[in-house]
């Protein structure tokens, strides 16, 4: 295969954990294709851009679990979003179905916009490129997530994926006051539909140990992939993770703010702990 692979994977030397990493938005090679059809500079497609989450969470596999990171970006192709969500706004030959709120909003499987609404693409792109995309990024991730989800089961008798995401800190606005303050990190498992939640109560309490304030749910709550992947019933259960950009990121030029260290110092306390989450096989009821 030439060009990039759709994601890169990290395996720990010894699988010791039922959890898998996931870092489906911290992808960051800009397709030249992408560069010349945009409206935009490199810098303003990056907005939409988890930048550096992967590297945030490099340690996991020292920790027993396995991560899983996107290549592509996020503005190309939504790894967070279902297949079928193409938007007829951006894809050509695409017909409405229904009222589908992210396809309305420009955040489909192709996006139509990046942060604060600007528009990526000066016309529409053909539906056969858009499938091409799917089918060259979007469809291997999400068979090699679904394989490390099957084999942590396999092995542990319940898998628990947590997908890795920052936020802008503006999004923060509509996100419930804690202690006084503003959240700085967010779990969501769909309002308990998709993960049990003696492990949305564990992965609070490891970020709120490191100083974090923890919100449940607001203002988000899982995607595409907690949604396909947390099925508590069967013993799989997603948590989505997300994190404030301003802890890390100098927002404005995508790249390391000066707390960029100090924040990765911090998060590495935690991993450890998320990981330990899946050391032991559990009994729990689907909630």
């Amino acid at each position: 295969m030439s060009g990039p692979a759709p994601y890169t994977l990290t395996e720990p030397r010894e699988a010791t954990s039922a959890v898998v990493f996931s870092s489906p938005h911290s992808g960051r090679i800009y397709p030249e294709d992408l560069i010349a059809r945009a409206r935009l500079d490199r810098r303003a497609l990056r907005a939409s851009e988890d930048a550096f989450v992967d590297r945030l969470f490099a340690s996991a596999p020292d920790w027993g679990a396995p991560l899983i990171a996107a290549t592509m970006p996020r503005a190309y192709v939504d790894l967070n979003r279902g297949p079928e969500e193409l938007d007829p706004a951006v894809v050509r030959d695409v017909q409405a179905t229904g009222l589908n709120p992210r396809v309305a909003a420009g955040l489909g499987v192709i996006p139509r916009i990046v942060a604060e609404g600007r528009p990526i693409y000066r016309g529409k792109i053909a539906l056969e490129e858009a499938r091409a995309r799917i089918a060259a990024w979007h469809t291997p991730y999400h068979q090699k997530l679904e394989a490390l989800m099957t084999e942590a089961a396999g092995r542990f008798g319940h898998a628990l994926l947590l997908d890795c995401h920052s936020m802008p800190t503006d999004a923060l606005r509509a996100a419930p006051r804690v202690r006084g303050g503003r959240a700085e990190i967010v779990l969501g498992d769909r309002f308990g539909a998709s993960a049990a939640r003696p492990f949305m109560l564990e992965a609070a309490a490891a970020f709120e140990g490191a100083g974090f304030a923890v919100a449940m749910n607001a203002p988000f709550a899982g995607g595409h992939i907690t949604q396909r992947y947390g099925r508590p019933a069967q013993g799989w259960h997603a948590i989505q993770i997300e994190i404030d950009r301003g802890l890390y990121l100098d927002q404005e030029r995508v790249e390391p703010g000066p707390g960029f260290d100090a924040f990765h110092a911090t998060l590495a306390r935690v991993i450890p702990l998320l990981a330990g989450m899946g050391r032991a096989p559990r009994a729990l009821a689907a909630e």
